[in-house]
């Protein structure tokens, strides 16, 4: 616990973490204040904490408190530099030896008009999907001639079904036709208007599989409501020096796995678990037939079933929203759906107001800030790729970690710095082999490089968390573009034909 004292009468202060926003709480008539630390932000390292009169105003010490997690008091200075790999407090890895690359998913595209944003998003679809997939594409009956060409493109792509209802049916009834589509498939629901970047589906899949009582895990986004980061219900505009696809990656590899919990999901970007559907039913097409309120509806049957949803923080859509119905109509349409939700779940909007400022939520969103912040004084962040052993290659295009042993210790490295470490006993391996588990998912590895392929450790548990192997060999590419992209191509879901 952290505790302040302001001069009496004061309201409120904010605290500011590693020079990044992280909360505003309410004093005490005596100017005392506290916040409550269920896990260190950024990770094993100390914290540099400045309160403030309120967010971005008045520094309310002479300088940046430092503190080490464990000991009370404040330390003279920084034990370290700053740096923004080390995001693993409160992480949540898939339990050991879960096989993160079973479950067949297939993702639902329901369509209606807005032919530039379709062609987008199923392009982003293509580039970033990897691992078992489909994707069903249903059109709406949409009004504008372009989109029928348009999805004809698709069509012919391994993996890629198109649907056409023959009247428009609404959101919802379209979603429940392609969730029937899907079979027995687990379920992403995909707006049309939205843009997906590197390892999406992986983030996703690896939330989902956390515990068995996870009914639906749902990406964060620049504009998605109460999944907007890193500011609650409303747009937030990524760093303009970035593309979608390097904040992405940025979120990736800083937003950490803590995976905050909310009483409901957002179907603009949210897998599903089918066990779920089995139990409690698709989408109600009846009560919200255009949608806004289906899946709060749904994630509400799930709860009364004991299940959970989640927030992975670590998958960032982009999402342009509204663009087949305009602000007032969806603002209309919200309205009209609440109303529902209310009437059924009295208890949904108090549970949602206390879910949102959870702690997890809070690290959540100021790791977002941190990573964003950082595009001004960085560049877009690189993938990060695992070697093992000796003679990794060098490029400038991505971050090579390397796994080595040093006597009994297994490291992991980068850029020469030992980021994480494990003892080795040959007696019982199992503890190492555990730890890179953790490793692999906590530093978010995005792909492995072995010299050939075999049956290693690393290369098994890269299989089972669908994390791809690509083969390369000395003498080195000049860069992993020039290295991977023949292999990149090979692990796409939906391969266009030549």
């Amino acid at each position: 616990m952290l505790r302040f004292k302001a001069e009496a009468g004061t309201a409120q202060l904010a605290l500011e973490i590693d020079g990044s926003h992280f909360d505003t709480v309410s004093c005490a008539a005596d100017g005392s204040a506290h916040i409550e630390f269920a896990f260190v932000p950024n990770g094993k390292e100390g914290l540099t904490v400045l309160p403030r009169s309120g967010r971005d105003g008045a520094a309310l010490s002479n300088m940046p408190a430092h503190l080490l997690p464990g000991q009370a008091g404040f330390a003279a200075a920084p034990t370290r530099p700053r740096t923004l790999r080390h995001v693993a407090g409160g992480a949540r890895p898939v339990p050991f030896g879960t096989d993160v690359a079973a479950p067949a998913v297939s993702i639902v595209v329901p369509i209606f008009n807005a032919p530039d944003l379709v062609a987008r998003c199923l392009t982003r679809v293509i580039e970033h999907t990897t691992g078992k997939a489909r994707l069903i594409l249903i059109d709406d009956a949409s009004s504008d001639p372009a989109i029928v060409p348009l999805l004809a493109r698709f069509a012919g792509i391994a993996g890629v079904s198109v649907l056409r209802n023959e009247h428009n049916r609404g959101f919802t009834a379209t979603a429940n036709r392609g969730i029937a589509a899907a079979g027995t498939d687990d379920v992403v629901l995909l707006n049309a208007d939205t843009e997906v970047g590197p390892n999406w589906l992986q983030g996703l899949r690896r939330a989902a599989l956390i515990e068995s009582r996870v009914a639906t895990a749902t990406a964060v986004s620049d504009n998605a409501g109460a999944f907007s980061v890193p500011e609650l219900e409303q747009e937030n505009p990524g760093p303009a020096a970035w593309s979608l696809e390097a904040s992405a990656r940025a979120l990736w590899q800083q937003a950490g796995l803590a995976y905050p919990q909310l009483p409901t999901g957002n179907g603009f970007c949210m897998y599903i678990r089918r066990g779920v559907i089995d139990a409690v039913g698709a989408l109600d097409e009846v009560a919200f037939p255009q949608g806004y309120g289906e899946e709060n509806d749904f994630c509400q049957r799930a709860a009364q079933a004991g299940l959970i949803h989640l927030i992975a923080g670590n998958v960032y859509v982009g999402h342009a929203r509204s663009a087949s119905f305009g602000a007032q109509r969806r603002a209309s349409l919200g309205a009209a759906g609440m109303a529902v939700l209310r009437e059924r779940w009295p208890d949904y909007e108090a549970e949602v107001g206390r879910s949102l400022h959870s702690f997890a939520r809070r690290v959540l969103d100021w790791r977002v800030r941190r990573a964003f912040a950082a595009a001004t004084r960085v560049g877009p962040p690189c993938a990060r790729l695992l070697w093992v052993g000796a003679d990794a290659p060098r490029w400038s295009d991505a971050q090579v970690w390397n796994l080595v042993a040093n006597d009994t210790e297994n490291e992991l490295l980068v850029d020469g710095e030992v980021v994480a470490a494990n003892t080795w006993q040959a007696h019982d391996p199992e503890p190492s082999y555990r730890a890179l588990w953790d490793w692999l998912q906590i530093f978010a590895i995005e792909a492995l490089l072995v010299s050939r392929h075999g049956d290693s450790v690393a290369e098994i548990l890269c299989r089972l968390l669908d994390i791809p192997i690509f083969a390369v060999t000395a003498p080195f590419a000049a860069s992993a573009r020039e290295a991977l992209t023949a292999g990149i191509a090979s692990t796409r879901s939906f391969k266009e034909s030549a």
